[in-house]
């Protein structure tokens, strides 16, 4: 399974509740931390609903 790595680009100060949840599950609590996850279809879900506040990149 291939891995991708999510670094929180923008803040979550004033989102809206799910998205900031969304970004604790995803492990990220500050701008440029970044995390690696596995490439599941959950993962690209949560992924998707925060896309404007975080890069995505693939690691090979």
């Amino acid at each position: 399974m291939s891995k991708i790595r999510v670094t929180q680009v923008k803040s979550q100060i004033g989102r809206l509740k799910n998205q900031k949840r969304t970004l604790e599950a995803l492990g990220l609590r500050r701008i440029n931390q970044t995390v690696e996850h596995d490439a599941s279809a959950t993962i690209l879900g949560m992924v998707s609903k925060v896309q404007h506040l975080v890069s995505v990149e693939e690691i090979k």
